[in-house]
């Protein structure tokens, strides 16, 4: 059965609106917890946006589940996770002007850079994941520097516009994940997953962890982020039996 991971970087977007003290992310991650969440996501971007380094910080200190850290392979950021050591680090591209991570890193391109990061994050006993698209060579590349996991990009899917286009963005991450399964890689989830859409996806066997933080956050407006942690890990138990 998959878990979820709640991404609680917009809680902080929410403070960094105003530059205040509230709401804390770290109070977000404890609310996370007590619904059953499997794990918090965090990620700390170059130019601190929404998360910072208090914030992880105290994370790491409070989080009693499973921490994520997101975050690209700059060296300043990669020294910080080697200092903190989050339980796992899932690998991400940056772009300073972009409102969310766009697309997949290209573990191809910067094959020799990301194994490197490997060797160092295990030094530390961290897990590593990669977030790609469901790319073969993306997903190779993944599993010959190392990478314990990958984080399959869901975004092309959350989309997707029509039967057709939906049913062949599915096929892609049911591809991708049976390519990484084979390669011995732990196969994770996410981006722009709902709790509209998170159904289909959630069928897919032999996904064991999800990344969903905007509209976990959005809902919690309305709702509390505990009940809307609570409700969103009811429907991916209910679609993954």
């Amino acid at each position: 059965m998959a878990v979820l991971n709640v991404n609680i970087d917009h809680v902080a977007t929410i403070r960094q609106a105003r530059l205040t003290d509230e709401p804390d992310p770290v109070w977000a991650a404890v609310q996370c917890e007590l619904a059953g969440a499997n794990g918090i996501t965090v990620h700390l971007r170059q130019d601190r946006r929404h998360i910072c380094d208090r914030d992880v910080r105290l994370l790491k200190q409070t989080v009693a589940c499973k921490l994520n850290l997101e975050m690209c392979m700059a060296e300043s950021i990669v020294k910080i996770a080697e200092e903190i050591k989050p339980d796992q680090v899932t690998l991400v591209p940056e772009k300073r002007a972009e409102l969310t991570t766009e697309g997949g890193l290209d573990c191809v391109r910067y094959k020799k850079r990301l194994a490197d990061v490997v060797k160092r994050m295990h030094k530390k006993r961290i897990l590593v994941s990669t977030f790609i698209a469901p790319d073969n060579e993306q997903i190779m590349a993944s599993a010959q520097t190392g990478c314990d996991a990958v984080e399959l990009h869901t975004g092309m899917y959350a989309n997707a516009v029509g039967k057709r286009a939906i049913k062949k963005r599915l096929a892609m991450l049911e591809d991708g994940k049976e390519l990484a399964m084979e390669n011995k890689l732990m196969v994770h989830a996410g981006h722009g997953l709902t709790y509209r859409n998170i159904a289909e996806v959630a069928r897919i066997k032999g996904l064991c962890e999800f990344n969903i933080g905007h509209s976990i956050v959005a809902r919690a407006m309305f709702a509390g982020i505990g009940p809307a942690t609570a409700e969103m890990i009811k429907l991916i138990d209910k679609f993954s039996l």
